[in-house]
């Protein structure tokens, strides 16, 4: 289908070629017309195309630059503080010199900026100007700040000191406070005079005339009419006619290129537009065609002949080659595509795909997962949240659903980001969980018009449980200190909500009892110990051996009187007299406690703050419990 289409999409463009040189040959002026239109049509855009991308570069800077600065946390915090600087000519120093650095480095000719709060006017040389509404001077700052915009462009006279009456343009961003309010607005002017006399050169080279306008139609640069009177460039070039094709025009990759009867001064003109979007500006060049025309020539016969035989000629080679090329590269995808479909379901225990963008599932087998959870008739997202309910283990649950949902999916393919990855627990059965890998592959289809997404699940149950045993304390099964330390991290960067209680406790006269009864006695106690510890809290609950005798245990905690009531129960409990063998021995401990937030809200500093508590016990003769409060 696709090689039938290419072989009848290059027969319609060879008979069309072929029939239109037959009407060349046979009138003859209306060939060298042609030609002649021809020729300005590429004169007219290379040198449109030129000057587009010199202004591009002219003015890329200046609007990259006052963009940044209207971002900077710095400047922000500066225009904050001119309410309470008002009179205070340190600050202006400030300003001034924030300003001068900009300026001195990318070479601006000026750097201003207009705070809202005072309508005070700041460049290099200081405080220059106050805003007035009913100054045409600052009309271009009170039409920003009313607008939709982020940034506008406009030309205008610079007001720096001993600038003279030079035109410059002006780049004006806004400022905006976190609350979405305009702080300001801050920008940098360039000088235009040499891009004035550029378009002159160009205009007396090639015979055009040149100019810049809004999107108003009010000229902003000109060789023939000062910018500064805002002339309509459609009204002085007598071209209304194309006036709403032309200001709907927002292609920034190629030129729009018109033939005008109407337009000033010419029998047919021809004009290029470019759009700038930098500067929201529209680039003109204009060129009249009476004098080419003039030049018929019946020479061109046989040249459109010979165009015609060798068009036809590549035309039929073109066909050959891609039809050849495209069942080549068929044949090679589709062998690919086998492979990878068999080598990717040995990998991967499941396959789904959704379509993002209609929030649906895709394929037979997709559709089926959805139908065995009760979710055919949801859409993706509400879907999803039926399949988190259904099998994902409940402390997963939240962030399964975030991470997958239809909007973070689209965020994070707009950022360039195209897979997601996700460990978490699931069920089959609805009793017994196993670890799952989820491998998210985000991607774009022409055919639909669609954002979709592939997700590979993978079981890793052994793999976990590998690194689960290789985390915990091998005598106690409790987690190791460097898991014990990541684990609490990772709950105080998740959820800082709440109050934690964080325990430190060590075995009294542990040293005693290993040099006294041996280690064999030592490590009985030390199980003893552990499994006291274990019985007074939940599975879910941190609990860590961090050194010989030295415990932690972290846990969510409703109050402080919660705590006290807790440490003193577990105080109690580790009160006991242990018998192994002939060997009797009465064991206590001594508890350190540290509170989140009020004692510290990182590891260490809970650490070092429970660990004082525990010196505090100690001191005062063990076998008890101290929670530490700052001094």
């Amino acid at each position: 289908m696709k090689h039938n289409r290419v072989i009848k999409t290059n027969a319609v463009i060879s008979l069309i070629l072929i029939l239109g040189f037959s009407l060349t040959v046979l009138l003859s002026y209306r060939t060298n017309y042609n030609i002649s239109r021809s020729s300005i049509e590429q004169v007219s855009s290379l040198m449109a195309e030129g000057i587009y991308h010199h202004i591009r570069s002219i003015f890329t800077t200046p609007v990259n630059v006052s963009l940044a600065m209207s971002k900077d946390t710095l400047l922000r915090e500066l225009v904050l503080q001119e309410q309470d600087n008002m009179e205070n000519e340190a600050y202006v120093e400030t300003m001034r010199d924030y300003l001068n650095t900009y300026q001195e480095q990318y070479g601006f000719d000026s750097v201003f900026l207009v705070s809202t709060n005072s309508a005070r006017y700041y460049d290099g040389s200081g405080i220059v100007h106050i805003m007035e509404k009913d100054s045409g001077m600052d009309k271009w700052y009170y039409q920003l700040l009313t607008s939709d915009e982020a940034y506008s462009v406009n030309v205008d006279t610079d007001r720096t000191e001993g600038a003279g009456n030079v035109i410059n343009v002006f780049v004006n961003c806004k400022i905006k406070a976190q609350d979405g309010a305009t702080l300001g607005i801050v920008g940098a002017g360039i000088r235009v005079d040499y891009l004035e006399k550029m378009l002159q050169a160009h205009e007396d080279e090639f015979n055009v005339e040149i100019s810049l306008f809004g999107t108003d139609g009010d000229m902003k640069i000109s060789t023939v009419q000062n910018s500064r009177l805002e002339e309509n460039w459609f009204k002085y070039y007598e071209c209304e006619d194309i006036k709403d094709l032309v200001l709907d025009w927002r292609e920034t990759e190629e030129n729009l290129k018109i033939w005008d009867d109407q337009a000033k001064g010419a029998e047919k003109t021809y004009v290029v537009i470019r759009y700038i979007p930098e500067l929201s500006w529209y680039l003109a060049v204009e060129q009249n065609t009476e004098a080419l025309l003039r030049e018929v020539r019946l020479q061109l016969l046989l040249t459109g002949i010979l165009l015609v035989t060798i068009i036809v000629v590549i035309l039929l080679i073109i066909t050959a080659l891609v039809r050849k090329f495209n069942r080549q590269i068929t044949e090679l995808m589709e062998e690919r595509q086998k492979s990878f479909i068999a080598a990717t379901e040995q990998l991967y225990d499941n396959i789904y795909e959704v379509n993002i963008t209609k929030d649906c599932s895709v394929g037979t087998r997709t559709n089926e997962y959805f139908k065995s959870l009760g979710a055919e008739e949801l859409g993706y997202d509400e879907g999803l949240k039926k399949i988190a309910q259904k099998q994902v283990r409940e402390e997963f649950r939240e962030a399964y659903v975030a991470l997958f949902a239809s909007s973070n999916i689209i965020r994070e393919f707009e950022k360039g980001n195209n897979h997601l990855r996700y460990d978490l627990q699931i069920t089959e059965n609805g009793t017994e969980y196993f670890w799952m890998r989820i491998d998210a592959y985000i991607f774009y289809s022409k055919e639909d018009d669609s954002i979709h997404m592939f997700t590979y699940r993978k079981n890793i149950d052994e793999e976990k449980k590998m690194e689960m045993q290789a985390s915990l304390d091998e005598m106690t099964h409790f987690y190791s200190k460097k898991e014990t330390e990541r684990m609490i991290e990772q709950v105080l960067s998740e959820r800082s909500d709440g109050i934690y209680a964080f325990f430190i406790l060590d075995i009294d006269d542990f040293k005693q009892v290993n040099d006294q009864f041996g280690h064999a006695f030592g490590d009985y106690c030390i199980n003893a110990f552990s499994e006291v510890i274990r019985k007074n809290f939940r599975e879910k609950d941190i609990l860590g051996r961090i050194g010989g005798d030295e415990f932690v245990v972290f846990i969510p905690v409703p109050s402080l009187e919660w705590t006290q009531k807790k440490a003193k129960a577990l105080s109690e409990s580790l009160n006991m007299e242990l018998e192994y063998q002939e060997i009797r021995w009465s064991v206590s401990a001594s508890i350190g406690v540290a509170l989140y937030p009020a004692a510290g809200t990182s590891f260490a500093e809970l650490y070092q703050n429970a660990d004082k508590a525990l010196y505090q016990i100690k001191e005062r003769g063990k076998n008890g419990f101290t929670i530490y409060e700052a001094e």
